[in-house]
């Protein structure tokens, strides 16, 4: 998967202003989007869009230089210092790369891992799933396909995050009967966006 020209990244800035602007992202702090998403750091490789808030901030640096090691590619999406902000600007910023099919995959950090899961579920195509163990990592891509990956900094150690994360990326879905329940839940959401409740 190719880098994001300079271009592009400026390109999803300017829709994400306008989503704010017209209300569609109503707790987002319009000021935090210019400096969400970053050049991915290596070309070439597939890419890993990868943000956290406050309280995931130093696990997200730690896993950006892990990631690299596997040989991906990272996007940093932000937020760049341990300064309070809210974690749905990160976890929509992640999400939408995915759904855009601008990242392969995505990692979104917070203190728990659930309010970034919840969020990032909300953008279209996106199946976000909370691991807190090897086993959920690969339960959530074997049988669920899950593109997004959210962890709860304050309930994990750094080890074994990257063991998760590792496992993660590395399993396959499964296809077959996962397959006829992951379209199903694509059913539902696209059942959704029509009808517009």
């Amino acid at each position: 998967m190719s880098s994001l020209s300079d271009a592009e990244l400026h390109e999803i800035v300017r829709q994400v202003m306008q989503r704010v602007r017209s209300g569609e992202t109503e707790s987002a702090n319009p000021d935090n989007f210019p400096q969400l998403i970053q050049k991915p750091i290596q070309e070439n490789k597939p890419i890993i869009a990868i943000g956290a808030d406050h309280g995931g901030f130093g696990m997200k640096e730690s896993l950006k230089t892990y990631l690299i090691e596997l040989g991906y590619s990272v996007a940093d999406c932000g937020t760049k210092d341990k300064s309070a902000v809210d974690y749905p600007d990160f976890a929509h910023a992640v999400a939408l790369m995915v759904s855009k099919d601008e990242a392969w995959r995505g990692i979104v950090v917070d203190g728990a891992g659930i309010g970034s899961c919840m969020t990032a579920n909300k953008v279209p195509g996106v199946r976000a799933a909370m691991c807190y163990d090897i086993s959920t990592a690969m339960n959530s891509r074997e049988h669920n396909d899950a593109n997004v990956l959210t962890l709860g900094a304050g309930l994990l150690g750094d080890s074994l995050a990257k063991q998760i994360v590792k496992t993660w990326l590395m399993t396959d879905f499964g296809g077959g009967r996962h397959a006829r329940r992951v379209n199903k839940i694509k059913a539902i959401e696209k059942f959704y966006l029509k009808s517009g409740t």
